[in-house]
């Protein structure tokens, strides 16, 4: 729905600038929502003089997922109040107006055929925002474990708040970063060259996991010391950090969103064509994170390339995933008037 409201809120003049706003909103959220999880987590040992009664004690994680419905009912309700349609009411018909003219503006009405929005350049957008979808996803899930697993079977082994930190300094650096550059380097190298190369970072980033796991084996994990900037080996939060902010402050998922909004066949189909691409992207999102851990523990159980084959099976996915990318036009498609 976002979407398309913004869709028709926008046009090719201004549109880099309004789907900006997309990715702020929502690396403000990937900032506060894992600093509210991690800070929030097992109040009765972080804050027992307030949550030291046995309730707190059986059910640790009750406070950030009470805390997390607060603000998604607030949202809600100020979404209801204060939310418009963008989408212009429908004029009454005329009486006095020709018959023809009358079967003219009611062919209008109804939903738009499904046939007519599985156009190539629907196609294309959407296949490209499926594999956006399933990389970061699965980047989304596969982090986590990472970091929460002991080093013995190839993760850094930190704890909750340490992890809700990591994530939420990424989602800081993100939404501010597109919040004040996006709209400009859209505008310098284009959407294609923007998003090609956002989607070519996640072939190292998957090869990274492996290298900051045996970099941790045999040196150790440096949190925020002396030694996270003197040491000749590269620490291993440094590297967690730059691999999930980095391919967010590349990728920006506007590209993608652009691409899907001017391959509508007609004005008539924005919604049709965003309710589609979203329905992919859900799809894929719901895969995932399943494929994601299962690759994960496998690899681990069975020491399938010494514990990383899930690295390596996305490194491929990654590489297919940039082939796809690159199919994409050099210029946008021209906008239908209608």
């Amino acid at each position: 729905v976002l979407k398309s409201v913004m869709g028709e809120l926008t046009d090719s003049t201004n549109r880099a600038e309004g789907f900006a706003l997309m990715p702020v909103v929502w690396g403000t959220g990937a900032t506060l929502g894992p600093l509210m999880g991690g800070t929030l987590s097992r109040p009765a040992e972080r804050f027992p003089d307030v949550f030291g009664r046995g309730f707190w004690k059986e059910y640790p994680y009750f406070l950030p997922c009470l805390a997390t419905s607060a603000f998604v009912f607030t949202a809600f309700t100020i979404t209801l109040l204060f939310f418009k349609e963008t989408v212009p009411k429908k004029r009454p018909h005329n009486p006095s107006t020709s018959e023809n003219i009358f079967i003219d503006d009611s062919c209008h009405d109804g939903p738009f055929p499904l046939s007519k929005v599985l156009v190539h350049p629907v196609i294309l957008s959407v296949s490209n925002y499926m594999s956006l979808a399933f990389l970061q996803i699965s980047l989304n899930a596969l982090l986590p474990l990472f970091l929460t697993m002991p080093l013995a079977i190839g993760g850094l082994g930190f704890d909750p708040v340490t992890i809700g930190y990591i994530m939420g300094i990424y989602g800081l650096c993100t939404g501010l970063f597109q919040a004040f550059y996006f709209a400009r380097i859209i505008r310098l190298f284009g959407e294609r060259t923007i998003f090609v190369a956002g989607i070519a970072c996640f072939t190292p980033i998957f090869l990274l996991f492996p290298v900051m796991s045996l970099t941790a084996q045999s040196s150790g994990v440096t949190i925020f010391t002396h030694e996270f900037w003197c040491d000749s080996v590269v620490s291993p939060l440094a590297a967690v950090v730059v691999t999930h902010f980095f391919p967010r402050l590349i990728v920006f998922e506007g590209c993608i969103f652009m691409f899907i909004t001017a391959s509508a066949p007609s004005k008539r189909a924005l919604g049709a064509t965003n309710g589609l691409s979203q329905t992919a992207a859900s799809i894929v999102r719901a895969a995932g994170p399943a494929m994601t851990t299962s690759l994960f523990a496998a690899s681990a159980e069975h020491n399938l390339m010494w514990g990383y084959a899930v690295y390596a099976i996305f490194f491929i996915f990654s590489c297919l995933a940039v082939r796809l990318a690159s199919r994409l036009p050099h210029e946008m498609w021209k906008e239908a008037d209608t």
